[in-house]
């Protein structure tokens, strides 16, 4: 077991991982969920919006100075190029007040934690009522299984069965990845295999994949599951008390 000082350490170095992550982040989590809502993909400068220039005034008729403006310019974002979404690998109303998005990893007992005991009364409260809306990002930062289950989700969701084949692989955790697992929770949730196989090959969801999992690490993102809410980020699959807590305060603050 560990002494309370060594505990103390590691919790006061998780910590200071957090709040460096939640710094550098700031600025580009609120561009995210922006894009995320519309499903653009915007590739910005760092150059400041040059107000135009106010028309010239009529000579012939006695007009007051133009006024200019002592407003700051508009500062342009730079940082990672954020991937479209799948609208299909979302939740809830577009015009919900609140938006998540979650990064996660099917192989992370965190996340499955938060997938099996925590998503469902936030969306019993607050999705299905038109409060949050969620979106999905892979970030597969386990390894092989954890890509090829990101893959094939992907591929559950080229037959509208994301969120159904996502909460099949959540709920036996366990049992691993392997090529003829992901079969069988294919067939289980009712998906045609031989198409469910051939579109795992399709590059372009290794891609999508693979460009989710470099945004969030280019974000700076801790770990799994990381959530970022109405901007903020919110880490791990705390208890539902503090999702609830995060969500009001991003929805009436």
């Amino acid at each position: 077991m560990e002494d309370d000082s060594t505990a103390g350490t590691r919790r006061g170095s998780r910590s200071r991982i957090l709040i460096i992550a939640a710094a550098g982040m700031a600025a580009l989590a609120v561009l995210a969920i922006a894009t995320l809502g519309n499903g653009t993909n915007p590739r910005r400068d760092n150059r400041a919006v040059i107000p135009a220039e106010p028309p010239a005034a009529d000579t012939a008729t006695p007009q007051a100075s133009p006024r200019l403006s002592t407003a700051s310019p508009i500062p342009r974002w730079e940082g990672p190029t954020v991937p479209p979404i799948d609208e299909s690998l979302a939740q809830g109303s577009a015009s919900a007040p609140v938006t998540i998005v979650e990064f996660g990893d099917f192989k992370c007992s965190e996340c499955g934690t938060f997938a099996r005991r925590i998503e469902p009364a936030l969306r019993r409260r607050y999705i299905d009522t038109g409060i949050v809306r969620l979106f999905w990002r892979d970030f597969p930062a386990q390894g092989k299984e954890s890509e090829r289950a990101a893959i094939a989700a992907r591929a559950a969701d080229r037959q509208n069965a994301f969120w159904p084949f996502h909460d099949a692989l959540y709920a036996e955790q366990s049992s691993g990845f392997t090529d003829d697992r992901l079969r069988a929770v294919a067939a289980r949730v009712g998906l045609d295999v031989a198409r469910f196989d051939a579109d795992r090959r399709d590059p372009e969801l290794r891609r999508a994949v693979e460009q989710d999992f470099a945004f969030a690490a280019q974000l700076g993102l801790p770990g799994t599951p990381a959530f970022l809410i109405n901007g903020e980020l919110f880490f791990g699959a705390q208890p539902l008390s503090k999702f609830v807590e995060a969500i009001e305060e991003a929805r009436h603050g």
